[in-house]
């Protein structure tokens, strides 16, 4: 791995993470709490797992592959909940998280 596929790859995490906090927090400013929660549970466990992600690969640790291999799939489940809503936030979200998995799969190999 090359450091700016690390850096690429640390930046869409952290995109990816500010995403997810964005998406959870509009579904439940919206009152929509109850009927989007599989999105808000997505959404908090992807971006707890890229800020995971995000420093074990800041920090060059040697498991950094395997936490992206992980956090390529969070960030598919949460793209493919996301996907399925109409808001922009929703539709932000998918997006980052497709970009993040894609990121991550390349670290991961």
């Amino acid at each position: 791995m090359t450091d700016e596929q690390n850096q690429t790859c640390i930046t869409a995490c952290n995109e990816c993470a500010d995403a997810c906090d964005t998406c959870a927090t509009a579904c439940i400013d919206e009152g929509h709490g109850a009927v989007m929660a599989a999105c808000i549970r997505n959404d908090i466990d992807c971006a707890a797992m890229c800020r995971l992600a995000a420093g074990f690969m800041a920090r060059g640790s040697v498991h950094a592959k395997e936490v992206c291999a992980l956090c390529a799939h969070i960030c598919e489940v949460c793209a493919a909940e996301c996907g399925k809503h109409e808001h922009d936030h929703c539709k932000a979200c998918a997006e980052a998280c497709t970009r993040c998995a894609e990121a991550c799969r390349k670290m991961a190999a």
